[in-house]
């Protein structure tokens, strides 16, 4: 039995039914590949994981437990962290205070606003947020605004900031949308070094096939709402179904 089991999951709103009695195995400590053409259902499928969406039927269980009914920092307690499309960063703050709130966050809960000056105050917050930014390489962009900062960067400290929860369960939804080349090697490279460094696992949806087969372990396949297959990347690169409905010329 994998970390996260998802078992005949449907979840359709109005005439549409976005998922149609999926399952879904991921094993502790691996990659797993969420993939499909647009519509497919995986970012439907992803809320449901989160606690943002609510399946008709079916089950979705973490190491055991149902993540069902919870509300979505529930889930995060529970040990599940989700790095969203667009980077979910303080954009007016700088780097190492982004990095401190996370650090706060999840040493006493909620984290007000004005508490930011006497957060600076304390130690163990300062080293935890310090160590995150070395091993992540965003040391150097300690006092950088992060507004001004790549797309690449943005993710880099975004991915840092979930990894500072401590999760056991990575989700990551589109993590090089919109990035230039170089940035998507930097993150895949990173996210392999996340893998090999961490006691982690890691489910990830991305359109780039390029990402995908450099990452994954295992990957899914939806089209249509339906799961098509999961295999090996090497079995899913040469799987008819897979070509016909989402890789065509990228197989």
């Amino acid at each position: 039995m994998g970390i996260l089991e998802v078992k005949g999951v449907n979840k359709r709103f109005g005439g549409l039914q976005a998922l149609c009695d999926v399952n879904l195995s991921v094993s502790e400590n691996t990659i797993h590949a969420i993939i499909g053409p647009n519509g497919a259902g995986k970012s439907t499928l992803l809320n449901c994981l989160i606690g943002k969406l609510v399946p008709d039927t079916g089950s979705v269980m973490f190491d055991g437990q149902s993540v069902l009914g919870r509300l979505p920092y529930e889930i995060n307690q529970m040990g599940i962290s989700r790095v969203f499309q667009t980077p979910e960063i303080f954009g007016e703050l700088n780097v190492m205070e982004n990095m401190m709130i996370s650090c706060f966050a999840k040493r006493d809960g909620s984290f007000r606003m004005q508490a930011m000056a006497g957060m600076m105050r304390e130690k163990d917050i300062v080293e935890k947020a310090e160590q995150m930014l070395d091993d992540m390489n965003l040391a150097d962009k300690r006092n950088d605004h992060t507004a001004a900062m790549s797309r690449g960067d943005k993710r880099r400290l975004e991915i840092a900031m979930c990894l500072a929860q401590e999760p056991r369960l990575l989700l990551l939804d589109e993590p090089t949308a919109g990035m230039a080349r170089a940035d998507t090697n930097n993150t895949i490279d990173l996210l392999k070094q996340i893998d090999e460094d961490r006691d982690i696992t890691i489910a990830i949806i991305e359109h780039d096939m390029h990402v995908v087969f450099s990452l994954a372990d295992r990957i899914t396949v939806l089209s249509q709402g339906t799961q098509l297959v999961e295999d090996t990347p090497d079995k899913i690169k040469g799987h008819p179904k897979v070509q016909e409905a989402y890789l065509g010329e990228a197989a």
